[in-house]
């Protein structure tokens, strides 16, 4: 894995805990009395929403980018279930006549060879 994927790993299994959403929570609770500091409506908003903002766009780009590894791994796992299956149905393992066998080789590709 690259350095990239290595790090979007991480950030995907740290943003999965409870300790990412505590901290999402805190930095709601900070925010709600910093109303006082700026003593600004405009400034006050604008502070939260470019924070969650970037948070949002980066931690989308991350899990993602987990997201379509995991995809892969499992595609590939799918792959070679189906084809050791369709190497079991084409040995000729199992009965022709069985409705199980049928379906079988209709769900790995295999109802138009004989």
């Amino acid at each position: 894995m690259s350095v990239f994927d290595r790090f979007a790993e991480s950030a995907s299994e740290f943003t999965s805990h409870a300790t990412f959403f505590i901290g999402c929570a805190l930095l709601v609770v900070l925010w709600l009395p910093s109303y006082f500091v700026f003593q600004s409506i405009n400034t006050w908003q604008l502070l939260i929403n470019t924070v969650t903002t970037i948070v949002t766009f980066l931690l989308v780009a991350l899990l993602q980018n987990s997201q379509r590894r995991s995809e892969q791994a499992v595609h590939v796992k799918l792959d070679a279930l189906a084809e050791c299956l369709a190497d079991l149905m084409a040995a000729g393992k199992g009965d022709e006549s069985d409705p199980d066998v049928r379906k079988l080789r209709e769900a790995v590709g295999l109802e138009q060879r004989g």
